[in-house]
Protein backbone atom coordinates (compact mmCIF):
# COMPACT_ATOMS: atom_id res chain seq x y z
CA UNK A 1 0.00 0.00 0.00
CA UNK A 2 1.66 3.34 -1.19
CA UNK A 3 1.82 6.20 1.16
CA UNK A 4 -0.79 8.33 -0.82
CA UNK A 5 -3.28 5.12 -0.70
CA UNK A 6 -2.95 5.53 3.20
CA UNK A 7 -3.32 9.14 3.31
CA UNK A 8 -6.45 8.90 1.57
CA UNK A 9 -7.78 5.97 4.33
CA UNK A 10 -7.23 7.62 6.80
CA UNK A 11 -8.56 11.21 5.81
CA UNK A 12 -11.84 9.78 4.76
CA UNK A 13 -11.63 7.39 8.63
CA UNK A 14 -11.15 11.46 10.00
CA UNK A 15 -14.09 12.41 7.76
CA UNK A 16 -16.66 9.57 9.11
CA UNK A 17 -15.71 10.28 12.45
CA UNK A 18 -16.19 14.24 12.10
CA UNK A 19 -19.39 13.62 10.24
CA UNK A 20 -20.70 10.70 12.93
CA UNK A 21 -20.03 13.31 15.84
CA UNK A 22 -21.91 16.41 13.65
CA UNK A 23 -24.72 14.29 13.37
CA UNK A 24 -24.90 13.28 17.11
CA UNK A 25 -24.59 16.52 18.15
CA UNK A 26 -27.40 17.69 15.70
CA UNK A 27 -29.73 14.61 17.04
CA UNK A 28 -28.99 15.73 20.70
CA UNK A 29 -29.76 18.90 20.08
CA UNK A 30 -33.01 18.26 17.88
CA UNK A 31 -34.06 15.79 20.89
CA UNK A 32 -34.24 18.69 23.22
CA UNK A 33 -35.52 21.46 21.00
CA UNK A 34 -38.21 18.68 20.48
CA UNK A 35 -39.86 18.40 23.88
CA UNK A 36 -39.24 21.48 24.54
CA UNK A 37 -40.32 23.02 21.45
CA UNK A 38 -43.14 25.37 23.44
CA UNK A 39 -40.74 26.76 25.68
CA UNK A 40 -40.57 29.91 23.25
CA UNK A 41 -43.56 31.90 24.75
CA UNK A 42 -43.31 34.96 27.23
CA UNK A 43 -45.29 33.62 30.10
CA UNK A 44 -43.06 30.50 30.55
CA UNK A 45 -39.42 32.55 29.55
CA UNK A 46 -41.12 35.92 31.88
CA UNK A 47 -42.92 33.83 34.72
CA UNK A 48 -42.04 32.70 38.51
CA UNK A 49 -42.61 29.19 39.17
CA UNK A 50 -45.41 28.23 40.71
CA UNK A 51 -45.03 25.20 43.86
CA UNK A 52 -46.96 22.26 43.82
CA UNK A 53 -49.59 23.53 40.62
CA UNK A 54 -49.00 22.94 37.34
CA UNK A 55 -47.75 25.42 35.50
CA UNK A 56 -44.63 28.51 36.34
CA UNK A 57 -42.86 29.94 34.57
CA UNK A 58 -38.75 30.46 34.58
CA UNK A 59 -37.88 34.41 35.09
CA UNK A 60 -35.82 34.01 38.45
CA UNK A 61 -33.58 31.47 37.33
CA UNK A 62 -33.20 32.82 33.74
CA UNK A 63 -32.14 36.22 35.56
CA UNK A 64 -29.90 34.16 38.02
CA UNK A 65 -27.91 32.33 35.37
CA UNK A 66 -27.16 35.38 33.21
CA UNK A 67 -26.54 37.17 36.51
CA UNK A 68 -24.35 34.57 37.61
CA UNK A 69 -22.47 34.94 34.24
CA UNK A 70 -21.57 38.16 34.91
CA UNK A 71 -20.33 38.82 38.21
CA UNK A 72 -18.30 35.21 37.41
CA UNK A 73 -16.84 36.85 34.26
CA UNK A 74 -15.89 39.88 36.56
CA UNK A 75 -13.62 37.51 38.64
CA UNK A 76 -12.50 34.99 36.36
CA UNK A 77 -11.05 37.28 33.46
CA UNK A 78 -8.99 39.73 34.88
CA UNK A 79 -7.68 36.44 36.88
CA UNK A 80 -7.52 34.28 34.23
CA UNK A 81 -5.50 36.87 31.64
CA UNK A 82 -3.48 38.35 34.19
CA UNK A 83 -2.05 34.71 35.00
CA UNK A 84 -1.72 34.53 30.99
CA UNK A 85 0.16 37.48 30.64
CA UNK A 86 2.56 36.71 33.64
CA UNK A 87 3.29 33.08 32.74
CA UNK A 88 3.77 34.27 29.26
CA UNK A 89 5.95 37.51 29.48
CA UNK A 90 7.24 38.11 32.74
CA UNK A 91 7.83 34.81 34.72
CA UNK A 92 10.81 33.02 34.38
CA UNK A 93 11.54 29.61 33.68
CA UNK A 94 12.41 27.55 36.91
CA UNK A 95 11.25 25.39 39.50
CA UNK A 96 8.85 28.45 40.95
CA UNK A 97 6.87 28.50 37.34
CA UNK A 98 7.17 25.19 36.91
CA UNK A 99 5.23 24.58 41.03
CA UNK A 100 2.24 27.75 39.38
CA UNK A 101 2.12 25.44 36.33
CA UNK A 102 1.52 21.95 38.55
CA UNK A 103 -0.83 23.81 40.71
CA UNK A 104 -2.57 25.19 37.79
CA UNK A 105 -2.90 21.50 36.00
CA UNK A 106 -4.13 20.20 39.88
CA UNK A 107 -6.47 22.58 39.89
CA UNK A 108 -8.28 21.92 36.54
CA UNK A 109 -8.26 18.33 37.13
CA UNK A 110 -10.74 18.94 40.10
CA UNK A 111 -14.07 17.62 40.29
CA UNK A 112 -16.73 20.25 40.43
CA UNK A 113 -18.58 18.90 43.07
CA UNK A 114 -15.24 18.61 44.95
CA UNK A 115 -14.82 22.60 44.31
CA UNK A 116 -18.18 23.00 45.57
CA UNK A 117 -17.64 21.32 48.90
CA UNK A 118 -14.76 23.67 48.72
CA UNK A 119 -16.97 26.45 48.22
CA UNK A 120 -19.45 25.35 50.85
CA UNK A 121 -16.68 25.75 53.46
CA UNK A 122 -14.90 27.92 52.51
CA UNK A 123 -17.57 30.57 50.55
CA UNK A 124 -20.34 29.79 52.42
CA UNK A 125 -19.30 29.07 55.56
CA UNK A 126 -15.80 30.51 56.48
CA UNK A 127 -16.94 34.10 54.84
CA UNK A 128 -20.46 34.21 56.54
CA UNK A 129 -21.57 35.06 53.19
CA UNK A 130 -24.18 32.08 52.96
CA UNK A 131 -25.91 30.49 50.05
CA UNK A 132 -25.05 33.65 47.66
CA UNK A 133 -24.56 35.05 43.91
CA UNK A 134 -20.95 35.62 44.67
CA UNK A 135 -19.98 32.53 46.70
CA UNK A 136 -21.27 30.89 43.50
CA UNK A 137 -19.28 32.93 41.48
CA UNK A 138 -16.21 32.27 43.40
CA UNK A 139 -16.74 28.39 42.64
CA UNK A 140 -17.14 28.84 38.75
CA UNK A 141 -13.83 31.13 38.99
CA UNK A 142 -11.68 28.28 40.46
CA UNK A 143 -13.28 26.45 37.67
CA UNK A 144 -12.57 28.21 35.28
CA UNK A 145 -9.66 30.12 36.10
CA UNK A 146 -7.41 27.11 35.10
CA UNK A 147 -8.39 26.72 31.41
CA UNK A 148 -8.63 30.24 30.64
CA UNK A 149 -4.90 30.50 32.31
CA UNK A 150 -3.54 27.99 29.90
CA UNK A 151 -5.70 29.46 26.44
CA UNK A 152 -4.38 33.30 27.35
CA UNK A 153 -1.18 32.24 28.20
CA UNK A 154 -0.43 29.86 24.54
CA UNK A 155 -2.24 32.76 23.10
CA UNK A 156 0.13 35.49 24.28
CA UNK A 157 3.04 33.72 23.34
CA UNK A 158 1.76 33.07 19.79
CA UNK A 159 0.99 36.34 19.47
CA UNK A 160 4.40 37.61 20.65
CA UNK A 161 6.39 35.50 18.92
CA UNK A 162 6.64 37.60 15.81
CA UNK A 163 5.80 40.89 16.83
CA UNK A 164 7.46 41.60 20.31
CA UNK A 165 11.20 42.00 19.48
CA UNK A 166 10.51 44.44 16.61
CA UNK A 167 8.01 46.40 19.34
CA UNK A 168 10.85 46.33 21.47
CA UNK A 169 13.42 46.98 18.86
CA UNK A 170 11.50 50.72 18.30
CA UNK A 171 11.88 51.68 21.65
CA UNK A 172 8.30 50.31 23.24
CA UNK A 173 8.21 49.16 27.07
CA UNK A 174 7.20 45.68 27.73
CA UNK A 175 4.02 46.83 29.04
CA UNK A 176 3.34 48.93 26.02
CA UNK A 177 4.00 46.18 23.51
CA UNK A 178 1.69 43.78 25.70
CA UNK A 179 -1.06 46.36 25.96
CA UNK A 180 -0.95 48.03 22.71
CA UNK A 181 0.29 45.08 20.55
CA UNK A 182 -0.21 41.53 21.57
CA UNK A 183 -3.07 41.52 23.28
CA UNK A 184 -5.13 43.11 20.67
CA UNK A 185 -4.02 40.29 18.20
CA UNK A 186 -4.31 37.83 20.84
CA UNK A 187 -7.71 38.58 21.77
CA UNK A 188 -9.73 36.14 19.57
CA UNK A 189 -7.86 33.23 21.17
CA UNK A 190 -8.63 34.74 24.49
CA UNK A 191 -12.13 35.41 23.50
CA UNK A 192 -12.40 31.72 22.76
CA UNK A 193 -11.34 30.78 26.22
CA UNK A 194 -14.11 33.50 27.34
CA UNK A 195 -16.38 31.39 25.83
CA UNK A 196 -15.67 28.50 27.43
CA UNK A 197 -15.78 29.66 30.60
CA UNK A 198 -19.17 31.23 29.99
CA UNK A 199 -20.46 27.80 28.25
CA UNK A 200 -19.12 26.22 31.96
CA UNK A 201 -21.26 29.08 33.67
CA UNK A 202 -24.09 28.05 32.15
CA UNK A 203 -24.22 24.27 32.36
CA UNK A 204 -22.21 24.10 35.90
CA UNK A 205 -25.00 22.66 38.74
CA UNK A 206 -23.17 20.59 40.99
CA UNK A 207 -20.62 23.39 42.26
CA UNK A 208 -23.27 25.90 42.60
CA UNK A 209 -25.60 23.33 44.63
CA UNK A 210 -23.48 23.86 47.27
CA UNK A 211 -22.38 28.07 47.20
CA UNK A 212 -25.27 29.98 45.21
CA UNK A 213 -28.10 27.84 46.77
CA UNK A 214 -31.55 26.30 45.44
CA UNK A 215 -34.32 28.88 46.22
CA UNK A 216 -35.35 31.69 43.74
CA UNK A 217 -37.99 34.19 45.36
CA UNK A 218 -39.98 36.62 42.97
CA UNK A 219 -38.16 39.13 41.48
CA UNK A 220 -38.72 42.96 42.73
CA UNK A 221 -36.25 45.36 40.43
CA UNK A 222 -37.84 48.21 42.91
CA UNK A 223 -35.12 47.57 45.14
CA UNK A 224 -31.34 48.29 43.04
CA UNK A 225 -28.46 46.90 46.24
CA UNK A 226 -25.51 44.58 45.83
CA UNK A 227 -25.81 44.16 49.46
CA UNK A 228 -29.62 44.28 50.41
CA UNK A 229 -30.69 40.63 49.80
CA UNK A 230 -33.96 42.08 48.87
CA UNK A 231 -32.47 42.87 45.70
CA UNK A 232 -32.26 41.58 42.59
CA UNK A 233 -28.83 42.46 41.55
CA UNK A 234 -27.66 41.50 45.39
CA UNK A 235 -24.64 39.34 45.58
CA UNK A 236 -25.13 37.83 49.08
CA UNK A 237 -28.71 36.20 48.02
CA UNK A 238 -29.04 32.59 47.26
CA UNK A 239 -29.57 32.30 43.21
CA UNK A 240 -30.65 29.26 41.74
CA UNK A 241 -29.76 28.75 38.18
CA UNK A 242 -31.54 27.34 35.54
CA UNK A 243 -29.00 24.18 35.33
CA UNK A 244 -29.64 24.21 39.09
CA UNK A 245 -33.59 24.07 38.54
CA UNK A 246 -33.48 21.66 35.58
CA UNK A 247 -31.38 19.06 38.08
CA UNK A 248 -34.04 19.78 41.15
CA UNK A 249 -37.37 19.57 38.76
CA UNK A 250 -36.22 15.95 37.59
CA UNK A 251 -35.01 15.11 40.85
CA UNK A 252 -37.78 16.32 42.74
CA UNK A 253 -40.91 16.44 41.40
CA UNK A 254 -41.95 19.35 43.00
CA UNK A 255 -44.96 20.48 40.87
CA UNK A 256 -47.20 18.01 38.30
CA UNK A 257 -45.85 19.20 35.14
CA UNK A 258 -42.15 19.11 36.35
CA UNK A 259 -41.26 16.91 33.42
CA UNK A 260 -42.44 19.02 31.07
CA UNK A 261 -40.84 22.20 32.36
CA UNK A 262 -37.60 20.81 32.62
CA UNK A 263 -37.53 20.23 29.10
CA UNK A 264 -38.61 23.54 28.27
CA UNK A 265 -35.86 25.02 30.42
CA UNK A 266 -33.11 22.91 28.89
CA UNK A 267 -34.30 23.85 25.68
CA UNK A 268 -34.04 27.16 26.94
CA UNK A 269 -30.71 26.51 28.68
CA UNK A 270 -29.41 24.91 24.68
CA UNK A 271 -30.42 28.11 23.19
CA UNK A 272 -29.01 30.51 25.63
CA UNK A 273 -25.49 28.57 25.24
CA UNK A 274 -25.43 28.62 21.33
CA UNK A 275 -27.00 32.11 20.95
CA UNK A 276 -23.75 33.07 23.44
CA UNK A 277 -21.48 31.03 21.56
CA UNK A 278 -22.01 32.58 18.03
CA UNK A 279 -22.69 36.12 19.08
CA UNK A 280 -18.95 35.90 20.82
CA UNK A 281 -17.48 34.17 18.05
CA UNK A 282 -18.85 36.98 15.48
CA UNK A 283 -17.83 39.62 18.04
CA UNK A 284 -14.43 38.29 18.11
CA UNK A 285 -14.32 37.97 14.62
CA UNK A 286 -15.19 41.63 14.57
CA UNK A 287 -12.15 42.59 16.78
CA UNK A 288 -9.77 40.09 14.88
CA UNK A 289 -10.82 42.00 11.57
CA UNK A 290 -10.34 45.75 12.96
CA UNK A 291 -6.97 44.48 14.52
CA UNK A 292 -5.47 42.72 11.42
CA UNK A 293 -6.79 45.45 9.22
CA UNK A 294 -8.82 43.68 7.41
CA UNK A 295 -11.86 46.00 7.51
Amino acid sequence: MTSKQKDKIWTGILYVVSIFVVILLLILIGLIFYKGRNALNLSFLFGNPKVAEAGGGIAPMFFNSFYMLIVSLFITIPLGVGAGIFLAEYAKEGRLTDIIRLCIETLASLPSIVVGLFGLLVFVKMTGWGFSVLAGAMAIALINFPSLTRVSEDAIRSASANVKEGSLGLGATTWQTIAKLIIPIAMPQILTGVILASGRIFGESAALLFTAGMSAPPLNFDSISLAARSSPFSLFRPAETLSVYIWKLNSEGMVPDASDIANKASAVLVMMVLLFNVSSRMLGKKIHDKYSGEN
